[in-house]
């Protein structure tokens, strides 16, 4: 049974692996819907959290149904950290997530997100102040990061250690480098090295390149995880953590939905991000998941092309009906 703090995930947790515009909370609604265990926000700056600057902040808002879910930040200044983590706990999510992973050159290039690992010394320092700060309320931190910077620097086994010793309560490993971007095939060696470290006693969790119901399976079977993070492959695609839980149940893969079953989620999300965000944005935001929602189907590419130049539900809509049963 896997825990964060008191918190209990469950057996074998599947994540919504938090992304940056694409995690928003109509996303990760309609993942919970389908079976995703545990949410987190998508990724908030330190720096604009303290500042108080209004469209950061409305990131670090979610549902109730959501539950239960963390508020991830990230940064690369320790009373920045620590001052975002206090205010992030007052929307009272059930852990605060810190993101030591994120491989883009902007936030690479400040020290932040996977930049940290290049001084592993900062890495801790930052997240004992964060977890410090968290304890006097009772909240868990927990930490994503990476295999390490590149293939000749990958000290995870070590750096997982060492944040355990500090106080996080579980940590997400993406089994790749920084160098590696999201090219390449994750490393779940060293996360299963992660896991089976005699001296970790919190919950290790892995990410990258679960695609499938039996990648997920496989994962679990041969390196033990806690659960696994699930992130570009549920793009389009929420119905992957059903069809997960369909096949840890019954050994059974479980059938993709109908056509009309694919359009009507399309909908259902155009409709939720045009009541958060309002309907040009949610126009611009969808076009991101047409192809995952529609992979596969005969004959749907030129929809998909007229799909991505809508820019009302309407629209949407009537493209969507025009494609055949």
């Amino acid at each position: 049974m896997a825990r964060i703090g008191d918190l209990d995930l469950g057996d074998f947790p599947l994540w919504l692996s938090p992304m940056e515009a694409v995690t928003d909370a109509p996303f990760r609604s309609l993942c919970k819907q389908y079976g995703a265990d545990v949410l987190v926000s998508e990724f908030v700056s330190s720096d604009a959290v303290v500042r108080m600057a209004g469209k950061t902040l409305s990131k670090m808002d979610f549902r109730a149904e959501e539950r239960p879910t963390g508020i991830q930040i990230f940064g690369h200044d320790e009373q920045s950290m620590r001052q975002a983590a206090e205010i992030a706990a007052s929307k009272k999510p059930d852990f605060i997530d810190l993101n030591w992973g994120c491989p883009v050159r902007k936030i690479v290039s400040k020290g932040a997100g996977s930049g940290i690992l290049q001084d592993i010394p900062k890495m801790v320092s930052i997240t004992s102040a964060v977890v410090k700060a968290m304890n006097e309320i009772n909240l868990p931190v927990t930490v994503k990061t990476r295999l390490g910077w590149d293939s000749n620097s990958k000290p995870i086994v070590e750096v997982a250690e060492r944040l355990q010793d500090i106080g996080i309560r579980a940590i997400s490993i993406h089994g790749r480098t920084r160098a590696q971007l999201y090219g390449g095939t994750a490393d779940w060696n060293l996360i299963g090295q992660v896991k089976n470290n005699p001296r970790m006693h919190i919950p290790v969790f892995g990410n990258g390149d679960i695609d499938s119901a039996q990648k997920a399976v496989e994962m679990r079977q041969h390196y033990g995880v806690d659960g696994v993070l699930i992130g570009r492959a549920a793009i389009g695609n929420p119905w992957i953590f059903r069809q997960v839980k369909h096949f840890m149940e019954t050994g059974k893969e479980l059938p993709l939905p109908s056509v009309q079953e694919r359009k009507e989620i399309c909908m259902q999300l155009f409709e939720k991000e045009t009541e958060c965000k309002g309907e040009r944005v949610a126009a611009q935001e969808m076009k991101i998941h047409y192809s995952g929602f529609f992979k596969g189907l005969p004959g749907f590419k030129p929809v998909k092309m007229k799909l991505m130049l809508s820019s009302s539900m309407r629209e949407a809509q009537e493209l969507l009906e025009s494609y055949p049963e």
